[in-house]
């Protein structure tokens, strides 16, 4: 593990350690390094992640995997039709030897949190995540309790299987800093998670520990170090600007969905080793932080377009920031 002061982390510590996190990773999940990329991105901009793919694609694998490499504690909750909102921020129970009311902490109360098939559950229990997702707080009769840090949800959904299930509302889904996808792996990936198992002998998979709770939140917190010059800052408005008064959309993306775009270009431009956004940056986090917070007109919606035509579409409208001779800036 890389020797580190958890307090005071450097950005050039930050992308080291990224690195030796994405290598642990990738001994397990096999040909997906951009996606985990993405994934990592998102935690250390301290956002929650939104996985949609079809059932046995290595989601849950991939939250495990994380646990085990960072040593953040690990809840997961099957949200199902009868699931309570109790069952997911805890509750008060009466314990008879005091005579008195206990909080019972729910598994919520976890550094990392699956939350699979988040959209079985009724929009009540829905509802049990946002204060969470937001606040970083859980209130249960009137007495509000702190959440641990650091605190990542990362959801899932199958995105093409509706019988039985509850859309997110907009406001739940704009909390997501990103939603993405593994996909399938390609047949030589196949053919290479299989040979590991084989080796393994078993089906149960063990990483190595590379960090600390504490090491990822001093993570986080270096990338306020990052600089984002005033010609990006004006890039990512603009795109957001961009899917507001596009034609094919009922509602754009939100004020959140800039400081989404800023933060995960933040973390892209670490994880790449540099101290400073690009415009590439913002290209590269446009889809993810943004596609899922618009809201399509529902005639294109019923013929299968889905939103991320919409920001593919501003990122060629909306006219990149030339490279500048003095500042942090790409050439292009």
């Amino acid at each position: 593990m890389t020797s580190v002061t958890p307090d005071a982390m450097s950005i050039e510590q930050t992308t080291g350690l990224a690195n030796e996190l994405l290598e642990e990773l990738e001994t397990v999940v096999v040909g997906k390094r951009s996606q985990l990329e993405l994934i990592l991105a998102a935690m250390l901009s301290s956002g929650h992640v939104l996985l949609e793919d079809l059932p046995g694609l290595g989601k849950t694998l991939v939250a495990r995997s994380i646990a085990q490499a960072t040593g953040l504690s690990m809840g997961r909750i099957q949200f199902t039709p009868d699931l309570m909102p109790a069952d997911v921020t805890g509750s008060l129970l009466f314990d008879q030897r005091n005579q008195s009311f206990e909080f019972r902490p729910g598994p919520i109360f976890n550094n990392l949190v699956l939350g699979d098939e988040i959209n079985r559950a009724p929009p009540k229990t829905q509802a049990a995540l946002l204060e969470a997702m937001q606040e970083r707080q859980v209130t249960v009769d009137g007495t509000s309790h702190q959440l641990p840090r650091p605190f990542l949800v990362l959801a899932t959904q199958n995105p093409i299987e509706f019988e039985g299930t509850y859309p997110l509302p907009e406001a739940q889904i704009d909390r997501f800093l990103i939603r993405t996808s593994l996909g399938y792996p390609t047949a030589e990936d196949d053919a290479e998670i299989i040979k590991r198992r084989l080796d393994r002998r078993t089906d149960d998979v063990s990483l190595n520990q590379r960090a600390t709770p504490e090491t990822l939140v001093a993570m986080q917190e270096s990338l306020e170090d990052v600089v984002v010059s005033e010609p990006v800052i004006d890039y990512c408005v603009a795109l957001v600007h961009a899917t507001r008064s596009s034609p094919r959309v009922h509602a754009g993306a939100s004020p959140r969905g800039v400081e989404a775009l800023v933060k995960l270009s933040r973390s892209l431009a670490v994880l790449d080793g540099r101290s400073y956004v690009t415009p590439d940056d913002v290209k590269q986090a446009a889809v993810p932080a943004l596609a899922h917070r618009i809201v399509l007109l529902p005639e294109l919606w019923v013929r299968g377009i889905e939103a991320d035509s919409v920001v593919l579409d501003c990122l060629e409208t909306v006219p990149t920031p030339p490279t500048l001779p003095s500042g942090p800036q790409t050439e292009q």
